[in-house]
């Protein structure tokens, strides 16, 4: 069995936010693979999808516990099915990737992304396989460039940044990256 986890937050103020790009990821895995819908299990801190891939069953994973105690929902699961590092794949946003590029990496550090730092903290590894979609940094109006001085009241914070929805040409960069983002887990599955 894979796990494939999508990071964000619930609730409907964050359901188009630049943090949900992992829900969002989700949510398209779910329609284009034509698995079951979304249900609450209480019992992992999550919204699960059932489907099978390549013959093996697949659970995609919307942890329930806000970004940055993702891990309580990953260990949840990891202990109830069983599964080593290598089971699981951990989609999420990423600052330092540009819009509409996306990164894969295995047993990496968390750079910053609290959700991920959080996973690698209550499983006791890195070893895990991670799509990073590309959200940017933000623009600070000063400078009209990528956030690189002192912030200023001009300036967005990222954790703000992070917090605000994506524009329209944002969420469009995002969504060409979805279908890109599916062959790389039949591939990994």
């Amino acid at each position: 069995m894979k796990c494939i986890i999508g990071l964000g937050n619930p609730g409907k103020e964050y359901e188009t936010t630049r943090h949900n790009a992992g829900f969002l990821c989700m949510d398209f895995l779910k329609e284009s693979l034509g698995f079951d819908s979304f249900t609450s299990d209480k019992k992992m801190s999550a919204e699960i999808s059932t489907g099978m891939l390549g013959g093996e069953k697949v659970l995609l994973v919307k942890p329930t516990t806000f970004m940055n105690n993702s891990g309580t929902t990953v260990q949840a699961l990891m202990q109830f099915y069983k599964l080593a590092p290598a089971d699981i794949v951990v989609i999420h946003d990423d600052l330092d990737i540009d819009r509409g590029v996306y990164k894969t990496t295995l047993s990496s550090r968390p750079a910053g992304h609290n959700g991920v730092a959080d996973i690698i903290e209550k499983i006791g590894t890195q070893d895990f396989f991670r799509v990073r979609l590309g959200i940017g940094r933000p623009l600070c109006l000063a400078c009209k460039a990528n956030e690189s001085h002192i912030e200023n009241d001009l300036c967005v914070s990222p954790h703000t940044y992070v917090l605000q929805p994506f524009n329209q040409e944002e969420y469009a960069l995002l969504q060409t990256l979805f279908p890109e983002v599916q062959k790389e887990i039949k591939h990994y599955c």
